[in-house]
């Protein structure tokens, strides 16, 4: 009878591991003690099924099985088993001698260097006695970087600056030069550096008191009146740049009127009325470096290239009176302005509403536009014709941005030597004259009369350059 060669067990194969080891059934198995997990390790016992009907942790009843009756086995508790106890010392000598008459079956070393051997083994290598558990491995100390005495001092010198530290609260009495400010505006003043949006949270949130009270940013101050103002960290201040002797002597010198109130200078063209972007100092700047004024402020302002009056406060009650004159259009101010071309006819009004706008590339420009721009007015009045140009007196009635210069080139006629609203090719026969500036000079300014302050005129003749230029330009046809 042919049979089958019987098929090679795992064992027999070349380089198999040998199979698991069974573990032998427990003694006691009856008497209901768990049995021990194969592989001769440890491990929660197997839970019994629960037979229908019955208890959890009964084993089922068999006939003529009397030891479940009598020695029933522990019942379960309702909370999760832990770890199995720890085998007795006794049972793990007895496991220990039964593995050791088993073969052991080497296992193939690892690729790579070898591992050293452990302190313990090291210390029964060399034949000293070892007890206890090993000691961890000294760690390496690692040293703080040092820092050199000139470095702490810096620190140290750094975080005293008074611009990096918060301010105290401060309680502010209101004077005369203050007199009629809204709230909003005075806190610009005192506390340069801070953003406006910071300004009107400490505002919105009641830490800035009038009299104890809160205040709105709208809310005028009156004389004599207290203001508290909070802890605020203010930014650090760049030195200011100092303008030369050359201009400070050049604008006392362009004096042309002062009194209790005002100051009024002629402003050369090339100087701007007050420093920004780009800008180090204007009048307003080199006229307060003279130190002769507690208060000094602009009442209204001039192109850069414009020259002629420029309007200074020396009190708050003075800066409040020119303000309501020139918002509410009771100034008079007259300009002189030569526009390139032949103006034809008398008098010109134009009634443009202008509005600022900005390009891609952050320069900014006033255009006309009647549906969002604001209402201005000017009058145009030929005084001469020369030959490629007119000489006009302009009067505003409002005073936007570059009003003149845009109003002047709606009229076709833009003003001689504007680069920036100005044609190339109108302009090209004036500079090749000898005009290095714009032609607009602020000439004549009136404020009326309010209350305590009587009319105020002031004038400022054409300068002698305009003056030159216009000889050499010759009379028209």
């Amino acid at each position: 009878m042919n049979r089958k060669p019987a098929a090679k067990s795992a064992a027999s194969r070349p380089g198999a591991r040998p199979p698991a080891r069974k573990a032998a059934p427990a003694a006691g198995r009856a008497a209901g003690k768990p049995a021990a997990r194969s592989g001769g390790g440890g491990g929660h016992p197997p839970r019994a099924a629960r037979p229908a009907g019955g208890k959890p942790g009964y084993a089922p009843r068999q006939k003529g099985d009397w030891n479940n009756v009598l020695n029933p086995p522990p019942a379960r508790s309702d909370k999760p088993a832990g770890r199995p106890a720890a085998a007795a010392p006794a049972d793990r000598a007895a496991a220990r001698s039964k593995d050791a008459g088993r073969p052991k079956v080497a296992r193939p070393a690892a690729a790579g260097p070898a591992r050293p051997a452990s302190k313990p083994a090291a210390k029964a290598a060399s034949g000293k006695p070892f007890s206890g558990r090993p000691a961890a491995p000294a760690r390496k100390k690692v040293h703080a970087p040092k820092f050199n005495p000139v470095s702490r001092a810096a620190v140290k010198a750094k975080v005293a600056e008074p611009a990096n530290l918060p301010s105290v609260v401060v309680h502010m009495t209101i004077g005369p030069n203050e007199d009629g400010q809204r709230i909003d505006n005075y806190l610009m003043k005192c506390l340069p550096g801070v953003p406006k949006s910071h300004i009107y949270l400490i505002l919105r949130s009641g830490q800035v008191r009038v009299d104890g009270g809160r205040a709105k940013p709208d809310r005028k101050l009156a004389l004599g009146e207290e203001v508290r103002i909070p802890p605020v960290r203010i930014a650090e201040k760049t030195e200011q740049v100092r303008a030369p002797d050359a201009v400070l002597n050049r604008l006392r010198e362009a004096i042309v009127h002062e009194d209790e109130h005002y100051l009024a200078i002629c402003k050369p063209a090339g100087l701007a009325s007050h420093g920004g972007t780009g800008i180090a100092y204007g009048v307003i700047e080199a006229a307060r470096s003279w130190g002769k004024y507690d208060f000094l402020e602009l009442a209204h302002r001039l192109d850069r290239d414009t020259s002629g009056v420029l309007l200074l406060a020396k009190s708050r009650p003075g800066l409040l009176r020119a303000q309501r004159a020139f918002r509410e259009g009771l100034a008079d101010k007259r300009y002189f302005a030569l526009l390139v071309g032949r103006l034809q006819g008398g008098a010109r009004d134009v009634d443009a509403a202008l509005v600022k706008r900005a390009i891609p590339g952050g320069e900014r420009f006033v255009d006309i536009d009647e549906e969002d721009g604001k209402p201005s007015k000017s009058r145009f009045v030929p005084q001469a014709h020369y030959k490629d140009a007119t000489l006009c007196e302009v009067h505003i009635f409002s005073g936007r941005t570059h009003q003149i210069r845009v109003h002047a080139l709606a009229l076709g006629h833009p003003v001689a030597g504007d680069r920036k609203y100005g044609l190339r090719d109108d302009q090209k026969p004036i500079r090749d004259k000898g005009l290095r500036r714009m032609f607009l000079h602020s000439h004549f300014l009136q404020l009326p009369a309010d209350g305590e302050f009587g009319k105020l005129i002031l004038n400022a003749p054409m300068t002698g350059e305009l003056r030159e230029f216009l000889d050499v330009l010759g009379p028209g046809r």
